[in-house]
């Protein structure tokens, strides 16, 4: 199966997969909204409110838990349509052991869901704790990097030992360099790192949707490119299914994704990334992510050591936002950014 005879297939499905999901995204808020699975408010009842609180309080109320509806929507339809694409005669062609390419995408999707799933739910119906810079909602930091660890790791080591990839590829230079067994730390660093640059730029309403869907966009060519069927497939309807759910992200947004779709999709951005064998493509085409764990990075560090913040809020779309930009400027400058990024990342893949 070349380009031509996969991209009528792939451009069906973003239209199959965003027509269910427009369908089934309403009823779903009305669900949430019924279990009050909601925003909090987050500022102290008492005593200086921090700048953050100030900044996004205002989106208190508005339903979290898109991911789970993305995640158990695209899910379900890869199940059903894979064997049903190999049982109506599409060609089934990907470059590795097609069941462990299957578990490392569905894992890494699932996994990193259900983790932030645990933290959407403690942040909404458990008492918050103290932090050193107000109210603490949600698992605490140490304990998701534990488990976003294990669960790299685990998913590094699957990559490496049962689909055989340990090569990196440097462009512009053109090296290619065997890490061998350090592939797997590498790659882990790699997840973990997406992961939590998703989730800080998860932010302002629509931000990280339309930036995933600009590094999907490009990363599905390149997929289209290296002929590989299943992830193609899944790209297709991962796309689909996150344009229905931008309708409603976008400012003012009727839905959030949560924790639950901001720790999956950045892990499984990462893993398309690895797959693909575009690292380097993946840092540049998520350049915006990069620059968001960047400057919260800083932030923390300043704090750590030097018992003052480095930026007046961090993480970089806060500080523009408190200078008073529109969030909806904000967003839109950020996607056109990515725009350029991707094609510049898309540029690299190709030498």
């Amino acid at each position: 199966m070349n380009i031509p005879n996969i991209l009528p297939l792939a451009l069906g499905l973003v239209i199959f997969s965003f027509l269910i999901s427009s369908v089934l995204i309403v009823p779903f808020i009305d669900i949430l909204y019924k279990i009050h699975f909601t925003r909090r408010v987050e500022a102290p009842k008492r005593g200086k409110i921090p700048l953050f609180d100030k900044l996004h309080d205002i989106k208190a109320g508005t339903p979290i838990g898109g991911g789970v509806l993305i995640i158990v929507l695209v899910s379900i339809l890869f199940a059903v349509i894979f064997p049903l694409a190999t049982h109506l005669g599409v060609y089934i062609k990907t470059a590795y052991n097609l069941r462990w390419e299957l578990v490392v995408i569905f894992f890494t999707f699932i996994s990193f869901g259900l983790l932030g799933l645990s933290d959407d739910f403690v942040k909404l119906f458990v008492k918050p704790s103290r932090g050193i810079l107000g109210l603490w909602f949600g698992l605490r930091r140490r304990q998701k990097f534990i488990f976003q660890w294990i669960l790299a790791f685990v998913i590094g080591f699957i990559i490496y030992n049962n689909l055989g990839i340990h090569i990196l590829h440097i462009p512009l230079v053109a090296r290619v360099i065997d890490l061998g067994f350090w592939y797997v730390p590498l790659s882990a660093l790699v997840i973990v790192s997406f992961t939590n640059a998703f989730n800080i730029t998860d932010g302002l309403d629509g931000l990280a949707t339309g930036l995933l869907l600009i590094c999907l966009a490009a990363f599905g060519i390149i997929v289209a490119g290296h002929l590989d069927t299943p992830l193609s497939l899944f790209i297709s309807l991962w796309i689909g299914s996150l344009f229905a759910f931008l309708y409603f992200n976008i400012w003012p947004a009727r839905i959030i994704m949560g924790d639950t779709g901001a720790l999956s999709f950045g892990a499984t951005l990462a893993v398309i990334g690895l797959l693909t064998g575009s690292i380097v493509a993946l840092v540049v085409m998520g350049g915006i992510f990069v620059l968001e764990i960047t400057s919260s990075a800083i932030q923390i560090l300043s704090w750590k050591f030097r018992k003052r913040p480095f930026f007046p809020i961090a993480p970089a779309h806060n500080a523009f936002l408190a200078r008073g930009w529109e969030e909806p400027k904000i967003v839109m400058r950020a996607w056109l950014l990515g725009i350029m990024l991707s094609i510049f990342g898309l540029w690299l893949s190709t030498i």
